[in-house]
């Protein structure tokens, strides 16, 4: 199956021709950067698939955005890290939130200054990082003004000009486009931070930081990880509206599938995962046995947990599906909204694909993690996920050139 499935992609490749654009990959929340973590990857765990792609031929770069920031401002750092220059959240979403508007330690040279509409990107996001991705097509795409009031634009150029097919696809990896029932465990109980302090212990706290220079907090010199971690979570910017775990939410999500719309230039792919299974005798699911004991429980709870909109509505049994963390159906693409579902397919390997749509991969037998190689503390990539890696980055190379 897997010779024939590679087969398709050459003959793809063959009627279309090749792409070169670079990829570039988008961490999920609570994620890290390359140079973080003491050299343990976000994308990889100890392999690395930002090097792996690298052997195959590809270009690929990594941004390192805020880890429980909204996805306005991880769209703003990743368009600067890439771009290169001062990071500006823009005068407007400054002002509503009470932000530095431009963080003096946020400047960047640029990853790929040379990226425009003649020299497009693929994107690929995992969890939030696909999220994250869309937001960012809509900033590339808007002009934002700098209040309701005013018919000035933004001064920067991410937000104040329209920049159009700088983006050629968006993968996303497990992503909660329609949020995820898991949405007030994941601020309340703060999950896996067991992973995390456990892993400070392994590689050193020094190498992690939530990056929220934006909300003036950042670590003291010898603050302790615990005290950190403690003042971050009882921020005011939790109580807003421009932090992850609104945008997480089945409302945050909505509210973000209102503008974030697929655009007819972008081929889309959507990559979903799952470590749960019907029960036999009633509409819930339980995690497969080989779901490790960390994410077993949250497994088993998303399983059987309703979540509700603001309208009153609520999810039904279709949302029981889920990786540990967000909800199988959920990943699958936008479909709330006021613009109604995108349209979404599976992907058939012998089809000619279509930009403006997306296309399904799985649901994988994988949990949230080892989709990116995180298996307990210190994992390896699976051969399955490195195969997906390689494949999916090969697909992408063959996409038409408009």
């Amino acid at each position: 199956m897997k010779r024939y499935f590679i087969v398709g992609i050459f003959i793809m490749g063959a009627i279309f021709g090749k792409n070169d654009y670079p990829i570039v990959l988008i961490h999920g929340f609570l994620g890290w950067g390359p140079d973080e973590m003491g050299g343990y990857k976000y994308w990889g765990g100890k392999d690395d698939i930002a090097d792996l792609l690298r052997q195959e031929g590809h270009t690929v770069f990594e941004v390192s955005v805020g880890p429980v920031s909204s996805n306005w401002d991880r769209a703003v750092e990743a368009y600067t890290q890439l771009k290169g220059g001062q990071v500006d959240y823009g005068k407007a979403h400054s002002e509503k939130f009470g932000l530095i508007q431009k963080p003096e330690g946020k400047t960047f040279v640029g990853l790929y200054p040379e990226w425009d509409e003649n020299h497009p990107v693929h994107i690929i996001g995992h969890s939030m990082g696909g999220q994250t991705a869309r937001v960012l097509q809509y900033l590339l795409a808007s002009k934002i003004y700098e209040d309701q009031e005013s018919t000035i634009f933004e001064k920067s150029p991410l937000l104040g000009q329209v920049n159009l097919k700088w983006i050629h696809s968006i993968t996303t990896i497990a992503t909660p486009h329609n949020g995820t029932t898991m949405a007030e465990l994941v601020t309340n109980t703060f999950p896996f931070v067991q992973y995390f302090v456990g892993l400070a212990g392994v590689v050193g706290t020094r190498f992690y930081d939530f990056d929220l220079e934006q909300w003036n907090l950042t670590r003291k010199a010898n603050e302790s990880w615990s005290s950190y971690v403690s003042r971050m979570r009882t921020h005011p910017a939790w109580e807003t509206k421009n932090i992850s775990s609104w945008d997480a939410s089945l409302d945050g999500a909505k509210a973000m599938n209102n503008y974030a719309v697929a655009s007819a230039d972008i081929f889309y792919f959507s990559i979903l995962t799952s470590i749960t299974e019907k029960n036999a005798d009633n509409h819930f699911h339980s995690p497969v046995r080989s779901a490790p004991l960390l994410i077993r429980a949250r497994a088993k709870i998303l399983g059987t947990k309703v979540g509700y909109w603001q309208d009153g509505t609520n999810t039904d049994s279709t949302w029981y599906e889920n990786d540990g963390l967000v909800n199988t159906c959920s990943m699958a693409g936008p479909t709330t909204g006021t613009n109604g579902p995108d349209t979404i397919t599976p992907l058939v390997e012998k089809d000619v694909l279509i930009s403006g749509q997306w296309y399904t991969i799985g649901p994988l037998k994988m949990n949230h993690w080892n989709i990116i190689g995180h298996k307990l503390m210190l994992g390896n990539l699976s051969e399955t996920a490195m195969d997906l890696y390689k494949s999916h980055a090969l697909r992408l190379s063959m996409l038409p050139i408009f």
